[in-house]
C-alpha cells in the first residue's frame, strides 16, 4: 500500500546514507540529504504510475492520470512484445516495465541528467513531483483521494522549504539520481514479498520466463493491505526509517543534540 511503499523509500535512503559513512553518499550535507529523502520517498511510489486506477495516478489530477495511461499503455506493449510462452497472458501494464531494475536505472540516470542541467528550474520541478507522490503515499488514509489541490499545495510547500534550505548548498545531481533509484528499488522489494511477486530482473529469462515474478517462498509472502502489512510490516518500516534517518543526520552533523547517543554503533 501507499504508506508502506513511501516509508520504505525513506528507510532505504536512510539505511544507505547511514551505513555508507566511508562513501560520498554517506557524507552529504544535511541539505542534500533532505532533498534525497524527499526524492527517495516519492520515488518509492513512482512505479505504480503504471496503474491508471491507483491513488498515486490521481495525485495531480488530469495531468498524472494522463501520464499514467501513457505509462500503462507503453508497459503493456513492452510486456506483449517481450513475453515468452511461459509468461502468462494478461491485459494492462501494471507490474510491468516500471517494476524492473531497468526502469530504476533509467529513472536514476534521467534524474541525474536533469538536475545537472539546472538547479534553478529542474530540481524544483522534480522536487514538486516527488514531494507530491510522497505526500499522497504517506497521507493516503487521511487525505481525500480526489483532492489534487491539497496535494499540490502541500507538495509546493515542501519544495519551497527544501529549496530555500539548499539555496547556498546545491544538492548533488548524482545524489538526486541515486535517491530516485533507491526509492524505486525499495518499491520493487516491497512488491516482491506480496502474493504476486515483482518482475525485477526483466529482461533476464528465469525459468523460461522473461517476466519472472521474483518473490520469496509463498509462506513468506503477504497480502497487500492485509493484517501482516498493517500490523507488522508498516510499523516496523516506519520505526526503522525514523531511527536510521536520525542516525544518518547525526553522522553528518545535522542533529548535534543527539551526539551523546550512539544511534548506529560502529
Amino acid at each position: 500500500m501507499g504508506p508502506t511503499h513511501a516509508m520504505s523509500g525513506l528507510l532505504a535512503w536512510a539505511a544507505v546514507t547511514a551505513l555508507a559513512d566511508e562513501h560520498p553518499v554517506g557524507q552529504l550535507t544535511p541539505q542534500s540529504w533532505a532533498v534525497g529523502a524527499v526524492l527517495a520517498t516519492g520515488a518509492a511510489l513512482l512505479p505504480d504510475l503504471d496503474h491508471p486506477s491507483s491513488t498515486i495516478s490521481r495525485t495531480f489530477g488530469p495531468i498524472s492520470q494522463a501520464a499514467s495511461v501513457l505509462i500503462n499503455t507503453t508497459s503493456a506493449f513492452v510486456y506483449r512484445t517481450t513475453r515468452t510462452r511461459k509468461d502468462s497472458k494478461r491485459d494492462g501494464g501494471h507490474r510491468g516495465l516500471t517494476h524492473t531494475l531497468v526502469f530504476a536505472f533509467v529513472a536514476a540516470v534521467f534524474t541525474t541528467a536533469v538536475v545537472q542541467q539546472s538547479q534553478k528550474w529542474a530540481l524544483p520541478a522534480l522536487m514538486f513531483v516527488f514531494a507530491g507522490l510522497a505526500v499522497r503515499g504517506i497521507m493516503n488514509d487521511w487525505c481525500p483521494k480526489k483532492d489534487a489541490l491539497l496535494i499540490t499545495g502541500v507538495s509546493a510547500g515542501i519544495t519551497v522549504l527544501c529549496l530555500a534550505w539548499t539555496a547556498q548548498t546545491p544538492a548533488s545531481a548524482a545524489a538526486c539520481g541515486l535517491a530516485v533509484g533507491i526509492g524505486c528499488v525499495a518499491h520493487f522489494l516491497g512488491d516482491a514479498i506480496t502474493e504476486q511477486g515483482c518482475p525485477i530482473l526483466w529482461p533476464i529469462p528465469l525459468g523460461g520466463k522473461t517476466w519472472f515474478p521474483v518473490a520469496p517462498p509463498k509462506v513468506m509472502r503477504m497480502q497487500t493491505g492485509g493484517k501482516v502489512e498493517l500490523a507488522v510490516v508498516a510499523p516496523v518500516i516506519t520505526g526503522l526509517s525514523i531511527w536510521l534517518s536520525a542516525a544518518a543526520l547525526q553522522r553528518i552533523g545535522a542533529l548535534p543534540f543527539l551526539d551523546s547517543f550512539d544511534l548506529l554503533p560502529g
